[in-house]
């Protein structure tokens, strides 16, 4: 029997990161809500792997500014790692990139 405060499996890997969808919806926007809390109360770093997203809807990159400003005020790091030209993409077009401590170079 799993810990109750274990994350599963097939959304988090061995490292831990929390693995973006390939299409970031405001369906799998709670699930995602549910994984960001999990790992706030678990670790000392919340990692962000968004190397396989395709599309990233409003829901979703709401959920990243608002989980980074929540670290940030607690002194937790927050990293979005490997991101996908997809993802790099509409960030840059939401003038997101500082709020969500996306490092992309040039910014449009």
């Amino acid at each position: 029997m799993d810990s109750p405060l274990q994350l599963p499996d097939p959304e988090i890997g061995d490292d831990r990161s929390l693995r973006l969808p390939a299409h970031g919806t405001t369906v799998t926007a709670e699930d995602l809500r549910v994984r960001l809390v999990l790992a706030a109360d678990l670790d000392d770093e919340i990692e962000v792997d968004a190397s396989q997203v395709e599309s990233v809807g409003q829901a979703v990159l709401q959920l990243l500014v608002a989980a980074r400003a929540e670290a940030e005020s607690t002194g937790q790091a927050f990293r979005i790692v490997n991101p996908s030209p997809a993802f790099t993409d509409r960030v840059n077009r939401c003038h997101l990139a500082a709020a969500i401590g996306l490092e992309t170079g040039d910014v449009l």
